[in-house]
């Protein structure tokens, strides 16, 4: 249940960051759902596997390659989607993936209060 619901918040997420961001565009709900799956999927399956291999860059920038592999993932989603989920290019990307993280850290904020482990 909190795993459907999480992924709702966060197709809704994707639809706020179309809205406050013009250089992400997100047709349909139904968009929204299929890329906030597919940018889980990412960051769950390839992500762990980029932040290995380009820790040394990482270190030397003292973590803010992090946000070029977040915005990639961004990207990626983007190009494996087509015509329901669009970023304008690398820096709509970056920007767009700020935003949606940061409505990320709302939503895991809010489920952490609402379902409380007893």
């Amino acid at each position: 249940m909190r795993i459907l619901f999480k992924w709702a918040l966060h197709a809704v997420a994707l639809l706020c960051v179309a809205y406050l961001y013009s250089g992400v565009q997100v047709h349909s709900f139904g968009a929204a759902l299929g890329a906030a799956f597919v940018i889980g999927l990412l960051n769950a399956v390839l992500r762990p596997i980029l932040v290995i291999l380009t820790l040394p860059v990482t270190i030397v920038t003292i973590g803010l390659f992090l946000f070029v592999i977040n915005a990639l993932m961004f990207w990626a989603a983007s190009g494996l989607l087509g015509d329901g989920f669009q970023v304008a290019g690398f820096g709509a990307a970056l920007i767009g993936s700020l935003i949606y993280s940061l409505l990320g850290l709302l939503i895991e904020s809010a489920l952490a209060r609402l379902f409380v482990k007893q």
